[in-house]
């Protein structure tokens, strides 16, 4: 990576901001799009001469324009863009307003159209590489995460044909896919509802483990290294991608309906009681960028 620039969405906390410093330790340089102007211009200062920030919303074509323009200029060229912007709304369909998913749906798949659409024309340039970061909820479902769930399909299909598209012309792109990662997205959760903290307990395999951020960042870089097509963290979940159609099928349906009935009753008496869809470190409805993934 010595001498790349990569540009990061969403890299004020969380997985962006670990992914940016440990670049940086590698040689490459970071222009870092966000909304967390404050957190965004001390990570920017903490890194140095190899850093710029760049206060902007994915949901804005124009400051995501800009945002790369700047970029470019400062560097004088783009190899890598990684979309780890994303939010997580808690609730069920049934609970949570229509404006709350809206949003989710905004941010983590348009959101990643217009970033891929601004850099795109740079990366092609220098015939780089696009990560994109999805989710093991693309493939698993879970009550509670339905516009989640839906946002990380839509992004991981997004770079499955942006992949094919790309192939000509020397640019690859690949997915990435978590479980749990200890980040402030999944320390809210665990915070605000008890009923996640138990059913975090009982469900098997990669589904019940809390990676490290650590562990999560060195699959990012060595992704962003090896032009990966697929990243996945922990590294077992590619075993639960390949076996997709059994995890959503009414066989696992019937099995797991007994301990996620009880879960989803709980959780939706706590969301009432919490009175918010977003965790406290969350953009929520367009406050602050979430940048916890």
């Amino acid at each position: 990576m010595r001498d790349k620039v990569v540009l990061i969405t969403g890299p004020a906390r969380g997985i962006g901001a670990s992914v940016a410093k440990r670049l940086v330790q590698q040689g490459a340089r970071v222009a870092l799009v966000g909304l967390e102007a404050e957190r965004l211009q001390a990570l920017a200062h903490e890194l140095g001469a190899a850093a710029t920030w760049h206060r902007a919303d994915v949901t804005d074509q124009v400051a995501l324009d800009a945002a790369v323009a700047t970029a470019v200029a400062h560097f004088g060229r783009l190899d890598v863009v990684i979309t780890n912007a994303g939010i997580a709304n808690m609730g069920t369909v049934s609970m949570v307003d229509v404006e709350t998913m809206a949003r989710v749906i905004d941010v983590n798949v348009i959101g990643t159209m217009r970033t891929i659409k601004a850099a795109l024309p740079h990366i092609l340039a220098s015939k780089g590489y696009v990560l994109i970061v999805s989710s093991a909820a693309a493939f698993t479902a879970m009550p509670g995460m339905s516009a989640y769930a839906a946002s990380k399909a839509a992004v991981e299909q997004l770079a499955n044909v942006l992949r094919l598209e790309m192939l000509p012309h020397g640019v690859s792109v690949g997915s990435a896919h978590m479980s749990w990662v200890d980040t402030d997205m999944v320390r809210d959760v665990q915070h605000d509802l008890s009923s996640f903290r138990r059913t975090l307990a009982r469900l098997p395999g990669p589904f019940g483990v809390v990676t490290s951020l650590e562990a999560c960042t060195t699959a990012f870089v060595n992704a962003c290294e090896t032009r990966a097509r697929k990243v996945f963290v922990p590294g077992s979940l590619g075993v639960a991608s390949a076996l997709r159609q059994l995890l959503n099928s009414a066989f696992m349906q019937t099995l797991t309906t007994p301990q996620m009935a009880p879960m989803m009753k709980d959780s939706e008496a706590e969301m009432l009681a919490i009175g918010r869809a977003f965790g406290a470190t969350s953009v929520g409805m367009g406050e602050r960028d979430d940048d916890a993934r």
